[in-house]
């Protein structure tokens, strides 16, 4: 039974490839758009997964991580004497403009302003530079995937920020968002003064941490990250909290990470966009190779009617036609997921761009395109049962 679906399969070398080129788009563009769907989600919640915060405190009009109320700095300190707290910290999160002024190009950025050595930036996503560095005036660090939006090549290299100064001082990796477009990581007196001061100042870049404006102190944040002491009810911290700090909302790290998700891939609509992509590859997938199938089938009918006058039951003759979809499947799968694991190599790298492909929704992909190849075989299936074992004997 296997030989015959082989020899049937690999007759027609052309026609083949055609079915293994149509299986290959429909594996890679489900990879790819359930990679980035899921990369999407990831990289939108990226600067609250990698915190090291048990809890973020937010206004009570919060939606997601980049749209919310500011609330007052005065919260940082209300949040320090709530029983149970270890560390309490404030964090800005707010929009920018970036102005290169060798080229004169122009970019909005987001900038996060925190304590360098607080809980929000990770030491592991540093590849240049050092934290420390963030504690002088006006200097950032950015993922080295932005580069090319800023017009920068090298650390060192100064621009302005809302027409104030700015120092590029390091590099990170693994911080980039879809979402937030390029993230600009500075301290949290900096960040202030780029958000309330920044068209006040007139200072040259090349004074950049000497000469300039001094940051302020800070008067409206975005969050308040909490650590919370060890062996602390986070649940019962949670309400101390709400109860402490007026107009407020307090989220442990995965109830701040599921909200913005939820926000970005369910009530914004782009879950519902990249999801149907991946319909639509399945939905070609399966008419090419219905179509080959089909095709085949026509093309050995007299061969399938000798083996029904042979006394062939038809579940064998199914089974080749099945065994046929499924080596499709195979062969094309291989090829289509070592393409996608390439793709999602080379825009991570390159781009900041996270295509995630982990080993369950690989499976997952695998599953979906047998099940999509042996779902085309029930047409030519249903060709062959009604196959007339006399046609051998015709002319």
């Amino acid at each position: 039974m296997a030989s015959i679906a082989r020899k049937n399969l690999l007759e027609d070398i052309p026609r083949f490839l055609v079915a293994q080129a149509g299986i290959l788009f429909a594996v890679s563009l489900v990879t790819i758009q359930t990679g980035l769907q899921y990369g999407f989600a990831r990289s939108s919640t990226q600067l609250i997964d990698q915190s090291r915060a048990d809890i973020w405190v937010s206004s009570k009009n919060m939606q997601h991580l980049g749209l919310t109320i500011p609330i007052p700095y005065e919260q940082v300190s209300k949040a320090r004497k709530v029983k149970g707290v270890d560390k309490a910290e404030a964090v800005i999160i707010d929009g920018g403009l970036w102005h290169e002024l060798a080229t004169d190009q122009i970019t909005s950025i987001t900038i996060v302003g925190a304590d360098p050595q607080g809980i929000l930036f990770n030491r592991s996503n540093i590849v240049e530079g050092r934290l420390n560095d963030l504690k002088q005036s006006f200097r950032f660090m950015v993922d080295k995937t932005n580069l090319n939006s800023l017009h920068l090549k090298r650390l060192g290299e100064v621009g302005e920020i809302n027409n104030t100064p700015a120092k590029l001082v390091g590099f990170t990796q693994g911080t980039q968002s879809i979402v937030f477009g390029t993230l600009i990581f500075t301290s949290l007196e900096t960040a202030n003064t780029y958000k309330n001061y920044g068209t006040q100042t007139t200072t040259a870049p090349n004074n950049v941490g000497s000469s300039a404006k001094k940051p302020v102190s800070t008067d409206q944040i975005s969050f308040v990250l909490i650590r919370a002491k060890r062996g602390q009810n986070i649940g019962k911290l949670k309400q101390d909290l709400e109860v402490a700090l007026p107009d407020t909302r307090a989220y442990t790290r995965e109830e701040m990470s599921k909200i913005t998700q939820d926000f970005w891939q369910v009530r914004s609509g782009i879950g519902f966009i990249l999801g149907l992509g991946a319909v639509v590859g399945v939905v070609v997938g399966a008419v090419v190779v219905s179509q080959i199938l089909y095709a085949s089938v026509t093309d050995h009918i007299k061969e399938f009617g000798t083996l029904k006058a042979m006394g062939a039951s038809d579940w064998f003759i199914y089974n080749v036609i099945i065994e046929q979809a499924i080596w499709m499947a195979i062969l094309g799968y291989i090829p289509g997921m070592a393409l996608c694991v390439g793709v999602a190599a080379w825009t991570s790298t390159t781009q900041g761009i996270v295509i995630l492909i982990t080993p369950l929704s690989a499976v997952i992909v695998f599953g979906i395109t047998v099940l999509m190849c042996v779902s085309s075989a029930v047409f030519a299936i249903q060709k062959v049962t009604r196959v007339d074992p006399a046609i051998v004997f015709k002319g």
